[in-house]
């Protein structure tokens, strides 16, 4: 059995972000669902490894992590002969500065107003919640903001921190999946020449599509 222990149902983004990195490392792991619409992640055997309620919790040998992003930093730093050797770069200051650099972005400029949507246009209606119609729009026309920056970025380089895939195009494509598969609004992405061009690229890895694919055999009846 792997050591590596991932618990969340994989309709999580944050989980989605950890399965595609150890996926892309190459590090074997055990998947352990969590059913939130029973309220298992409030169950007190689940509050004892998270003490928050939140997905994912991700543990290896002694360790236990929570915050998605930080659990790929360390899935990288532990294992860096594995897999894709790549998703932090080939070892220079200045590429591994742009790579920092492009995972602020997603987590301080992409993230919100992306999940906000993600939120209010895929999940709210599964919930049998009122939309928010300002929401939406205030965060679409935030986000579009933010893909006008990287539309110009990518017309520059391949992928967001140059001309390898990094950990930084990496940690937007739960997002980006959910936009463009689970909502009306995937044009914000597709519909763009260099926006699109990287987003087909990025999800068509087969790291990525491993992770669909455990998506869809989780939700099928």
């Amino acid at each position: 059995m792997a050591a590596v222990k991932v618990y969340g149902p994989t309709l999580s983004t944050a989980v989605c972000r950890v399965l595609a990195c150890l996926l892309e490392k190459e590090v074997d792991f055990q998947l352990l669902p969590v059913d939130m619409s029973k309220g298992q992640h409030r169950s007190p055997d689940f509050l004892k490894l998270h003490p928050f309620g939140q997905v994912p919790v991700f543990q290896d040998e002694s360790i236990s992590l929570f915050e998605s992003r930080a659990i790929c930093r360390y899935i990288l730093d532990k294992y860096p002969e594995k897999g894709n050797t790549l998703l932090l770069g080939r070892g220079g200051l200045i590429e591994r500065a742009s790579i920092d650099q492009w995972l602020e972005a997603e987590g301080q400029s992409f993230n919100p107003p992306s999940s906000a949507l993600v939120f209010q246009l895929a999940f709210a209606p599964r919930m049998k919640l009122k939309q928010d119609e300002k929401a939406i729009r205030q965060n679409e026309d935030k986000l579009k903001k933010v893909l006008d920056v990287y539309e110009r970025r990518l017309g520059e380089t391949r992928f967001l921190a140059g001309d390898e895939f990094s950990f930084a195009d990496l940690s937007h494509l739960p997002n980006c999946q959910c936009l463009v598969s689970g909502t009306d609004r995937g044009g914000l992405l597709t519909e763009r020449e260099n926006v699109g061009r990287w987003w087909a690229e990025i999800s068509s890895r087969p790291s990525w599509k491993k992770v669909v694919e455990m998506q869809s055999a989780e939700t099928s009846p």
